[in-house]
């Protein structure tokens, strides 16, 4: 995994925006409604050409295929794995949501005005999970061979957040659940890394759960999910480079009011636990900005890289580059040393096809601000 050796390097969480007309193809895909094929290939095809040439403008040095061919960050993996089948039930609601109900009503009329991949009916299992062929993961390989990044990285979900989201219909124990969905999630780990590629392993359940699955249990219980979620992951990596391997740790990528997100603070003795080379982890958003300090109470461990967000994927203001400077000088100072960071943003712009909350032009100027602000910063910290 690469590191700012004399300048800091810009990355992102993973999903980029998409066209309508994509957007439009994946939720029909995300019911198992009829498809062709070729057609949202050749969609798929031309999407990740554009998302890389756009990337690279904005200086975007660590970069991905923007998840184009996925409808969600998770959910995709339906497709590619046995076991499951379409939804039944309504997902649950956050426990800050709850909490205010003018903002539920605002929320979903926002989300009624215009077409997106909803994930309220998940798919669910209902046979024994295991990866099928692993034709659809080349093809994502295939489309990012020959990337002009100073290095590449491709997502996959936790088996945590599999877990959390799509209920079991089969197993009846989470964690005979939790391990057939790390077992299988592991082939595609390795196809990732061994394209070359760094695999990012998204994982918002080890943060977003408190206030969601756990969200009327005590914290005790959501840290002992954690824990087992990062063993499952653990043996999911056996053999595996660490340093190939970055965890990516959010809240959840929406603009709400987070009154019960779990601090940072109970988190990170936990996710140091993990076989992983480094951290992407939010820090821009307004709930979360102030804890760049626990990395300098808690310190990263050795050859650990911290993906600092600097920039919030949830608002369509466009970050001053004088904010992401300051905010990467903060972090850096905590971590104790600005070549073990990257300029990143929080998460995702789009972690569900049309799902994103900032516009389309939007997202681009907000990294090409994000590389601006990484170069005001690397004038004062190398």
């Amino acid at each position: 995994m690469l590191c700012s050796t004399d300048r800091l390097l810009t990355t992102h969480a993973g999903s980029l925006p998409r066209s309508p007309q994509l957007t439009a193809e994946l939720k029909a895909l995300s019911r198992r409604q009829e498809v062709d094929d070729a057609a949202l290939a050749g969609l798929v095809d031309g999407a990740v050409a554009d998302v890389i040439q756009r990337q690279r403008a904005a200086g975007i040095d660590v970069g991905n295929d923007g998840e184009q061919g996925r409808e969600s960050f998770f959910t995709y993996v339906q497709h590619r794995m046995t076991g499951f089948s379409e939804g039944d039930r309504q997902a649950r609601r956050w426990r800050d949501m709850a909490d205010f109900p003018d903002f539920i009503d605002s929320r979903r009329a926002q989300r009624s005005a215009a077409p997106q991949v909803t994930l309220s009916r998940p798919p669910q299992a209902t046979g024994p999970v295991a990866y099928g062929s692993l034709e659809a993961v080349q093809t994502d390989l295939q489309r990012l061979a020959g990337h002009p990044f100073a290095e590449a990285f491709m997502t996959a979900p936790s088996p945590g957040i599999v877990v959390a989201a799509m209920a079991d219909r089969h197993y009846g124990s989470r964690s005979e659940y939790l391990d057939a969905v790390g077992r299988a999630l592991s082939v595609e780990y390795r196809a990732i890394v061994a394209a070359g590629h760094v695999l990012q392993i998204d994982a918002p359940d080890l943060a977003m759960e408190c206030h969601g699955l756990f969200g009327d249990r005590p914290i005790a219980e959501f840290l002992t999910f954690v824990e087992q979620v990062i063993a499952t992951i653990n043996q999911a990596l056996v053999d595996l480079p660490a340093d190939r391997v970055r965890l990516h740790v959010c809240w959840g990528n929406y603009g709400g009011p987070h009154t019960h997100d779990v601090p940072l603070a109970d988190l990170l003795s936990l996710l140091y636990q993990a076989d992983v080379g480094g951290l992407v982890i939010s820090g821009a958003n307004p709930r979360h900005e102030h804890e760049y300090r626990e990395f300098a109470r808690r310190p990263l461990p050795d050859r650990w890289v911290l993906a600092a967000g600097v920039i919030d994927t949830t608002t369509n203001y466009v970050e001053h580059p004088e904010v992401v400077a300051d905010r990467l000088e903060r972090v850096a100072r905590a971590v104790g040393d600005p070549t073990r960071i990257i300029a990143c943003t929080d998460c995702g712009f789009d972690t569900a096809a049309g799902f994103g909350e900032v516009a389309r032009d939007v997202a681009w100027a907000k990294l090409g601000a994000l590389r601006e602000g990484a170069d005001r910063a690397t004038e004062r910290l190398f």
